[in-house]
């Protein structure tokens, strides 16, 4: 594996349950301020007779003389992260699509990283941000409450493999959910008020703190809107549905809220509902985790290649790729072709300072790999703006998420893989990791997302940065520092979540 913490890691995983550890407080807190800040290979060719001619029809991966898992290919059936969902038990004996193990390392109700491993961060009291002295203060003050939160859940039950994260709907509670309150009953008022209800549906809503803050605020600024506000969550994992249930009784006004709102346990991805009412939809820091495809390139002639995992009967993993693009992927590369601003669009053949003679001139080399780096596609991406066109038409979509990100796993568009043991932060090179214990999360190119969904949807869009969304939106005086900086806006030694875009519905 990638360091000997990941090989300790897997000795535990594999061999005995998860024990206790002693809190090392001072040597968490130096971790910590490393990591919160960025929150959620050579080939050959190998001779078959798979294509009629002796040639192969897939690329094998080429890491230290692997073995050959020709006969394996060819016999292993492939399976989707749907037809995996009842199983509970990880999957050995068969081939998959990049996005569709994604899918079923993240979201398998039985075994995946969001249903059974993930806990996020939330505190007992919003922070007092006018009474904090600077950026720094701040960074200490985030780094004692998230001590204090998995000191109190060790005290329920150790876990060394606990993990934890937050987003900035948490940290900066409430005035995050009111600021998108006040982006909601604004838009509200002057386009739909008073011939329609405001109707809100979210995904990746997390506890639910979101939907509490914004139904307090407009409950406390304008109760006439209130009345008519109705609040709806589709929610893929059912833990998580309670916890959203759970979270609602803390509000002041949880018997009112009762009455606006609507938990569906489902994935969006599996919706088949038409809804007719025009509405908002949020999305916010939750396409980071939408599953993507893997393409290589031939250097040569220049023809994608999709990637896929092979798992044999011990739960290795194995990377391959083959020049058959599946239905959704194609359907992907025409639109990106069709409609990308850049042309031709940003792919590892399309670098200008890297011309055709001279990527052809590297993998001449001795050694050389025989395609080209992976690009990494949203292709489930795709598959939610089409959900968004066919059953929501009448939607304005609000999402945010993350625009770059740093990560050691090669690619373009590549993302970051970590997991956390004993409260450490561990990324790996790789996005072909044990099924449930690893956060696999993308960046995303808004430029890209912006002309695929206004070609889906035939929408007009708005792309901002986090700050300055906020900036517009949010109570900047009730959330500044004492030196004047501010953790909202994304600017400056205090600023949080810089790497950050909003694209809104126009």
């Amino acid at each position: 594996m990638d360091c000997p913490l990941v090989n300790q890691m897997f000795r535990q995983l594999f061999a005995t349950p998860a024990r206790g550890c002693l809190r090392q407080q001072q040597h968490a807190q130096r971790t910590f301020r490393r990591t919160l800040r960025e929150q959620r290979r050579h080939y050959a060719l190998r001779k078959t007779d798979s294509d009629g001619q002796g040639g192969s029809s897939w690329q094998q991966r080429l890491d230290h003389f692997p073995r050959d898992v020709s006969k394996q290919l060819r016999e292993y059936p492939r399976v989707t992260a749907r037809e995996l969902k009842h199983r509970s038990q990880r999957p050995m004996r068969v081939k998959m699509t990049t996005r569709e193990f994604i899918d079923d390392s993240l979201y398998n109700p039985n075994y995946g990283y969001f249903p059974k491993n993930a806990t996020i961060f939330n505190l007992a009291e919003p922070y007092d941000f006018t009474s904090i002295k600077d950026g720094a203060d701040f960074q200490r003050t985030v780094d004692q409450s998230y001590l204090d939160f998995e000191d109190d859940l060790d005290a329920i039950r150790q876990d060394d493999l606990r993990q934890l994260w937050h987003t900035p709907t948490e940290l900066f509670r409430p005035y995050y959910g009111e600021a998108i309150a006040r982006w909601l009953v604004t838009n509200y008022k002057n386009t739909l008020f008073p011939y329609h209800d405001l109707i809100i549906y979210e995904i990746g809503a997390g506890n639910g703190t979101l939907m509490c803050n914004i139904l307090d605020h407009i409950r406390e600024t304008d109760i006439e809107v209130y009345h008519r506000t109705k609040f709806r969550i589709i929610e893929i994992s059912a833990s998580l549905a309670d916890m959203q249930n759970t979270s609602l009784r803390h509000s002041p006004y949880f018997a009112d809220h009762l009455e606006h709102i609507h938990i569906i346990n489902k994935s969006i991805f599996e919706w088949d509902t038409l809804i007719p009412e025009p509405h908002f939809f949020l999305a916010l820091e939750v396409i980071d985790n939408f599953p993507h495809d893997t393409l290589r390139y031939d250097p040569y002639t220049e023809r994608p290649l999709q990637g896929g995992v092979l798992i044999d009967e011990t739960g290795a993993l194995f990377e391959y790729y083959e020049p058959h693009l599946d239905d959704l992927v194609a359907r992907f590369l025409r639109i990106r072709r069709a409609a990308s601003r850049h042309q031709p669009p940003h792919t590892p053949i399309s670098n200008k300072f890297y011309p055709p003679w001279l990527r052809k001139l590297r993998h001449e080399l001795p050694f050389a790999p025989n395609l080209t780096i992976p690009e990494y596609i949203p292709t489930r991406l795709l598959q939610f703006f089409d959900i968004l066109s066919s059953y929501f038409p009448h939607h304005r979509l609000l999402l945010s998420d993350f625009t770059q990100l740093p990560t050691p796993v090669p690619g373009l568009q590549a993302p970051v893989v970590q997991t956390r043991y004993k409260r450490q932060n561990v990324t790996v090179t790789t996005p072909f990791v044990h099924q449930g214990y690893f956060d696999i999360f993308f960046p995303t190119d808004f430029e890209l997302m912006e002309d695929i969904y206004r070609a889906v949807t035939g929408k007009l869009t708005r792309v901002v940065s986090h700050g300055d969304f906020l900036g517009s939106w949010a109570d900047i005086e009730a959330t500044t520092f004492k030196s004047g900086e501010n953790p909202l806006l994304g600017t400056g030694h205090g600023g949080w979540y810089g790497n950050v875009g909003v694209m809104t519905t126009a």
